[in-house]
């Protein structure tokens, strides 16, 4: 009899141990998730300002200005709603007007 009880120890010490690893992976991907929204669930005020966030949808046409300091400003669309960009960093070459784009980043004020 002594066999069965220590196996059954055994499973249930195996069984709390993956439970843990699973609220622990669990919450590790929940602060590095970033949820992506279109334009006009931004403009809705659907996204949480305090996570980071993905956007998509097209870049404007003749929206995109650049400066010296590596500084892109350009809009995106989705037909419905705009939002403003800004990019600091080399652009990637596939980058123009008129492309879709998934831009990865926080939510300003504005």
């Amino acid at each position: 009899m002594k066999p069965v009880k220590r196996n059954q120890r055994l499973i249930l010490l195996g069984a709390a141990a993956l439970a843990g690893a699973g609220v622990l992976v669990t919450s590790a991907l929940n602060d590095n998730l970033s949820y992506f929204y279109s334009p006009l669930q931004i403009a809705n005020g659907e996204a949480d300002l305090t996570r980071s966030v993905r956007l998509g949808g097209l870049v404007a046409e003749g929206s995109i200005v650049e400066s010296e300091d590596l500084v892109t400003e350009f809009v995106v669309t989705d037909g419905a709603a705009t939002i403003d960009v800004a990019y600091r960093g080399v652009l990637p070459d596939l980058f123009r007007e008129g492309q879709g784009v998934i831009a990865q980043g926080r939510i300003g004020e504005n």
